[in-house]
């Protein structure tokens, strides 16, 4: 793994003939088996260029020739809020210090076939600090622009402006208005450099209706339809409308005359909200973030001639398993967790069905102004680099722009004041050396609700020795040591479900006659989810509000506020899992295995990781234990479990197996169609699909596995319980199960009778019933089936085929040579 500094982007016959055809079928049959399938053909990964990426080239201007430029887009179609591959050749170098030779992007709305009006672009305020330069803004200076005949005069001694039309609603009334858009969640992207050879890259992200409903991408028409929208590219050069070269372009992208210069992309959403029927049936499932993505897409293949439709609310585990073991008349009736819901001895069985394997990482986005832009794509974080970072253990943790006059907190003196000063960092990835301590992520974006995924990275941390010492306070080699206010939390043993932030350090800040202080919970404050979490390292900025600024309404005078950086100096880390970071396109850090060799979070890794899992603390439900996460095997997988109770109504019980079965069947296959299983995800391995298959069998029958057979369909709960028989014979795929008296009373499946209730909604028993945290939300209304694994199962269909041709032209001549042998013949 290294550093990529200076990134540039773009980057037929008579019984003898009858034999020797045989042979050459089977011959040829081995060829086809046995070649070596093509290359990535086992990994599902997102394609760097989707087979709807569309490339446009430029036009000559009045001053500056684009025509060399070509632009290209990497996918247009089947979009949802992600990140988007936008790269470009032919274009003129940026200089370092001018504001000259580079392209704005901007999403626009708009229904007619020729592309988006101006006034439909969400575009203005796009970078931070330099809002006066018209550049960046809506802003048409009087008198700029010949060619402007639209928007030639102001209010007042105003300039005039283009104001943005939301496909709903009022336009905005001035150049500077928020009401749909502003500076730290607008996604324009005002200034993207070329390189010094003419090339370029981006990645843009584009928001749907549920982002940016000013924009109503994706969102569906009441005539039917989904609303598609349109990517706009602006190139600039290095002259001003009237012909001035001088480095220093002033005018807005939305002037007639540099409008007219555009490149329009169409863009095709898949459609977002509900989109089932609200007369079907609801079947609700809650649960772990880590399903959310595939949830979404599998929603509507589900709705699809179905009696019912599948709600899935995105909450902590903890309150997922509570709504199986306590449910009220209202609890969903399956749960999404990765460690398993364990019930009491005498109450209903539950079932668990492997529905997913994902995994957390280290998602980052890293640049560096510079001549040409540096950006960084390759990063390797020791697990001790993680706990320095998770115990606001750097100075800019804590601590930010007063360092300089306050100097660090008494208790963090002598610690390095950000990642990049640290030599642990700097022995790992030595490219980054001399960088300004500043220009560097003061720490990691973690999500601020509980969940079973945060175990998961604790006990990452717990496994490893160095990362483990330095939790119980022991300063690393280099005499770094823990922020003291983690001392007592025990998080050397402890797996707690969450990122504590227990440092209450404060730092005043004093300006405009006011003060306001700030602490380490505004310098990187927590992200709603991993989802959200990815988004924001994707737009670079993790909503950071570590400065002083004037308010009006506050009785102080001042409040505390951010400013999202501008494209090209953005550092930014984000604990994220990786559907979230494949959709959002982010760069990754490569984290040690438990032999330490550095591993990237592949579908190869991971679904070594799963093949390396022991059962938990019910049999059949893996337990994600880096420990065990050697050869390569990715150490923050893990793999999402449903989980239902057989004490539900027969039509519950079908329903939800009828999701079990798609999850792990048609669910598994790779693909951005709705439908399918998103980019990201590791397809389930065929033992757990055939895992899952059971597990649906036996909820839908209203039963679970016996004793010995339950580990292999993940039962938890009376009387399911070891893993398998003393004669090992404990498997759950029978074709049926004898009973005492010899017949086969147990079904069909292995199983044996549950006690199903009539009641849907199931009571809650003593001990209270489950509210809301508050914090859950609803989202959505041997190997995988990656592509290399339909290659690998048609050649060797083809195999058998052809050995079967290869078998009937050997027949005729063997069977009369061998017939005198019959015997050996028909034990052949």
């Amino acid at each position: 793994m290294r550093g990529v500094r200076g990134f540039r982007g773009t980057p037929g016959a008579r019984p003898a003939g009858r034999t020797v055809a045989g042979i050459g079928a089977l011959l040829a049959a081995l060829v086809v088996a046995l070649v070596p399938l093509p290359r990535g053909a086992d990994r599902a990964e997102a394609a760097e260029t989707d087979s709807s990426a569309m490339t446009l080239a430029g036009t000559k201007g009045p001053y500056d020739n684009f025509s060399g430029l070509k632009v290209t887009v990497h996918q247009t179609e089947h979009l949802r809020n992600q990140g988007l591959r936008v790269t470009w050749t032919g274009g003129k170098p940026t200089p370092l210090a001018d504001v000259a030779n580079f392209l704005q992007i901007m999403q626009c709305w708009g229904d007619e076939p020729q592309g988006p009006d101006r006034e439909q672009c969400a575009f203005g305020f796009a970078q931070p600090g330099k809002d006066s330069r018209y550049t960046y803004g809506r802003t048409v200076v009087k008198g700029s622009d010949p060619a402007e005949t639209e928007y030639t005069e102001g209010a007042g001694s105003f300039n005039p402006f283009v104001p943005f039309r939301p496909v709903e609603g009022e336009p905005t009334d001035s150049a500077v208005d928020t009401t749909y858009f502003g500076p730290n969640d607008t996604n324009a992207e005002s200034m993207l450099r070329t390189q010094a050879d003419g090339t370029g890259e981006a990645i843009v992200e584009v928001q749907t209706a549920l982002q940016a409903p000013h924009l109503g991408c994706g969102a569906v028409r009441g005539g039917g339809g989904t609303r598609s929208c349109w990517l706009v590219v602006v190139p600039r050069g290095e002259y001003e409308i009237e012909g001035s070269p001088n480095g220093q372009l002033d005018t807005s992208p939305l002037s007639r005359t540099n409008w007219d210069r555009r490149m329009v992309f169409p863009l095709g959403f898949d459609a977002v909200g509900d989109t089932c029927a609200p007369d079907k049936a609801e079947r609700r499932v809650i649960g772990s973030e880590l399903l959310t993505d595939a949830m979404s897409s599998w929603q509507t293949a589900l709705c699809d001639g179905a009696d019912t439709r599948f709600t899935f609310t995105q909450a902590g585990e903890d309150r997922a398993r509570a709504a199986i073991t306590r449910p009220t008349a209202t609890s969903p009736g399956m749960a999404v967790t990765v460690d398993p819901v364990e019930t009491a001895e005498d109450a209903p069985p539950v079932v668990h069905a492997p529905v997913a394997v994902n995994a957390l990482a280290i998602g980052f986005l890293w640049e560096d102004v510079g001549e040409p832009v540096e950006w960084v794509r390759d990063l390797r974080l020791s697990p001790r680099l993680l706990a320095k970072l998770l115990t606001q253990s750097y100075v800019t943790g804590v601590r930010f722009w007063s360092v300089d006059t306050e100097g660090p907190p008494a208790h963090l003196a002598g610690n390095p004041e950000s990642i990049v000063q640290d030599p642990e960092f700097l022995e790992l990835n030595p490219f980054m050396a001399g960088r300004p301590a500043r220009n560097s992520p003061f720490g990691i974006v973690v999500p601020g609700e509980n969940s079973d995924t945060n175990r998961v990275l604790w006990r990452y941390l717990n496994s490893d020795g160095d990362a483990r010492e330095f939790l119980q306070g022991k300063p690393d080699p280099w005499g770094m040591k823990m922020n003291s206010h983690y001392a007592d939390l025990a998080l050397d043993s402890d797996a707690p479900d969450n990122f504590p932030k227990a440092d209450p350090t404060e730092t005043v800040l004093e300006l405009f006659g006011g003060k306001v202080a700030y602490s380490g919970a505004e310098i990187v404050p927590y992200s709603e989810s991993l989802h959200d979490g990815a988004q924001r390292v994707r737009r670079g900025y993790s909503g950071q509000t570590s400065d002083i600024g004037q308010c009006a309404e506050c009785a102080s005078g001042v409040k505390l506020v951010g400013q999202r950086p501008g494209a090209g100096n953005r550092q930014i880390a984000g604990l994220v899992d990786m559907a979230s970071a494949d959709r959002f396109r982010l760069d990754i850090a490569a984290l040690p295995d438990a032999d330490g060799t550095y591993v990237k979070p592949t579908n190869a890794a991971l679904l070594k990781a799963v093949e390396k899992m022991k059962d938990s603390t019910v049999a059949g439900v893996k337990n994600p234990d880096p420990a065990l996460a050697t050869d390569g095997a990715y150490p923050l997988t893990a793999v999402t479990y449903a989980a239902a109770s057989v004490d539900r109504s027969a039509e519950e019980r079908k329903d939800y197996a009828r999701l079990i079965r798609y999850a792990a069947g048609a669910g598994q296959v790779q693909g951005l169609t709705p439908g399918q299983l998103p980019p990201g995800y590791a397809p389930l391995p065929a033992s757990m699909r055939e895992q899952a298959s059971r597990a649906a069998t036996a909820l839908e029958a209203g039963v679970v596995p016996e004793p010995g057979a339950g580990g292999a369909a993940g039962a938890s709960g009376g009387a399911a319980g070891g893993a398998g028989s003393g004669d090992g014979s404990g498997t759950a795929g029978g074709s049926s199960s004898t009973g005492a008296d010899g017949t086969g009373t147990a079904g069909a499946s292995g199983v044996r009778e549950g006690d199903p209730s009539a009641d849907p909604a199931g009571t809650a028993p003593t001990g209270g019933s489950v509210g809301g945290s508050g914090q859950e939300k609803t989202v959505a209304s041997s190997g995988g089936l990656t592509p290399a694994d339909i290659l690998g199962a048609v050649r060797w269909v083809l195999l058998g085929v052809l050995a079967a041709g290869a078998a009937a032209a050997l027949a005729g001549p063997v069977m009369l040579r061998l017939s005198a042998r019959k015997a050996a013949a028909a034990a052949g």
